[in-house]
């Protein structure tokens, strides 16, 4: 209970304050995702409610901020333009139900295998990112535009050194908003996104034909979309974590995700998941505990019910100016002054997230081919078994160091003479560890080798684990030795 009264109640004023800064960023966000994925401006902002209220109870990670993303928006338009929004609604429940599935198996705990190389990676390519979605608002573009860009980083910047009882990035979207409007400015505003309604999302069950045949119209969309969503929201996670040195429950936060989703898609909104820019921009502006990411969806919902005519007139250039503080606060800087000192394999790996999360705009996809090139090389690096033969006692003692492998399986039989040895070898996996069948099939081989030229092997050192992997295969052991 201290935990819970801790996670709402322990920091009103700035979870309030960083939820309502987080709420007009969202606008244009949910906006822009919407059009990419062919439906219209309002299911973007009805996903941007619902999953953030929804998120903020269920949810693992306090204070990171879940809604409408890009990386789920591209996964949709397929569907859309070929069954229509009410199949991409039951898409979204079903990937609901596949996230929550997935927390029931506790996958979040996977997200530990993500080295750190792919992680500053993902980071740096989500902050490019961020950064060239935003250039498309400078297209016909005046001086303005640019001025208001400027201004407000400068207000975000300069005016915390003097005053901090407020998020500066709020402060500078209102201060452009009203300057705007006074001034009659010609500037690109929110309005100019799309058109907003005043209007909240409403229980909808979606309107197509519960069947068999529609499952499997769905189930490879839900099923990449629960992926993607879970996989960029356990990365946003673990930033989170990093950015305000507290633990996040990885497992609540797939199973959140799925609830989210799920009622999400019962409210007429399109998937989503976790947003690092919109969960950098809530910490930044002092948003920690649950009551933040509530009162960013919360507030939206206002926004649009009751204020959605000023809502309009917020100019596109503060909005900008925010998600750009975003992608600086995003990069990791010291990945480019340390890239010389890090190990060459990582920066490669580092670099080569980057360069297919950028390339390809998809997160996964870069992700993914970090993780399999760490593995691959870490694979490389464990191969390297070492078989150092010497004399014990008149008799020839071969030490095996390094693990035992299917990796390392050919170059441990490569090790042997057989026809120089002599009649009697040991073979000594004190420094070793048996991992798989692979290894217990080259030890086989080995005998096998020996026992064809009537000399005898005898294995020592095993630990407990190498000794039961040999008895199942047939090696008759006693006390760690075996012959």
């Amino acid at each position: 209970m201290n935990t819970l009264k801790q996670q709402w109640f322990g920091n009103i004023r700035g979870d309030v304050l960083a939820g309502i800064t987080v709420a007009l960023a969202l606008i244009p966000e949910a906006i822009a995702f919407s059009i990419i994925a062919g439906v219209d401006p309002m299911v973007g902002l009805y996903a941007s409610i619902t999953i953030a209220i929804v998120i903020s109870i269920a949810g693992g990670r306090p204070g990171m901020i879940s809604a409408a993303t890009g990386a789920m928006a591209v996964l949709m338009v397929g569907l859309v333009k070929d069954y229509g929004v009410e199949y991409l609604f039951a898409a979204t429940i079903l990937t609901g139900i596949i996230q929550f599935i997935l927390g029931i198996f506790k996958v979040g705990r996977f997200i530990t295998f993500v080295p750190h190389s792919v992680l500053t990676g993902f980071v740096n390519a989500l902050a490019i990112l961020i950064f060239m979605a935003q250039l498309t608002h400078f297209t016909g573009a005046n001086w303005i535009m640019y001025a208001m860009v400027a201004g407000t980083l400068a207000i975000i910047y300069i005016l915390p050194r003097f005053f901090k009882s407020v998020p500066a990035p709020l402060i500078a979207i209102v201060i452009m908003t009203i300057i705007t409007a006074l001034l009659h400015l010609d500037v690109k505003t929110v309005g100019d996104m799309g058109n907003l309604t005043s209007t909240l999302p409403m229980f909808h069950l979606p309107n197509i034909d519960w069947s068999l045949n529609t499952l499997m119209i769905l189930l490879p969309y839900s099923f990449t979309m629960a992926l993607v969503g879970l996989l960029e929201s356990l990365l946003t996670a673990t930033i989170v974590d990093e950015m305000t040195e507290t633990k996040s429950s990885k497992n609540r936060e797939v199973r959140g995700q799925g609830i989210a989703n799920f009622v999400n898609g019962l409210f007429g909104g399109m998937g989503g998941c976790a947003m690092i820019g919109q969960s950098v921009i809530n910490v930044k502006s002092g948003g920690r505990g649950r009551l933040s990411t509530f009162t960013a969806g919360a507030f939206l919902a206002i926004l649009l019910l009751l204020l959605s005519g000023v809502v309009k007139e917020v100019p596109m250039g503060a909005l900008v100016g925010v998600m750009f503080m975003v992608c600086i606060g995003t990069f990791d800087w010291s990945s480019i002054k340390n890239i010389a000192r890090v190990p060459r394999a990582e920066a490669f790996v580092m670099v080569v997230t980057v360069a297919i999360v950028v390339y390809t705009h998809d997160l996964s996809i870069g992700v993914m081919v970090g993780v399999v090139l760490s593995v691959l090389h870490f694979g490389w690096k464990q191969t390297k078994i070492r078989v150092q033969a010497n004399e014990e006692q008149g008799q020839k003692v071969y030490r095996v160091h390094g693990p035992f492998f299917f990796g390392s399986s050919s170059r441990f039989v490569d090790e042997f003479n057989a026809e120089a040895d002599p009649q009697e070898i040991t073979i000594d996996f004190g420094g070793s560890h048996i991992w798989d069948n692979t290894a217990v099939v080259a030890i086989g081989k080995v005998k096998f080798k020996y026992a064809k030229l009537g000399k005898t092997v005898h294995l020592r050192g095993l630990n407990e684990e190498s000794s039961r992997l040999l008895e199942k295969s047939g090696f008759a052991t006693v006390q760690g030795h075996s012959s």
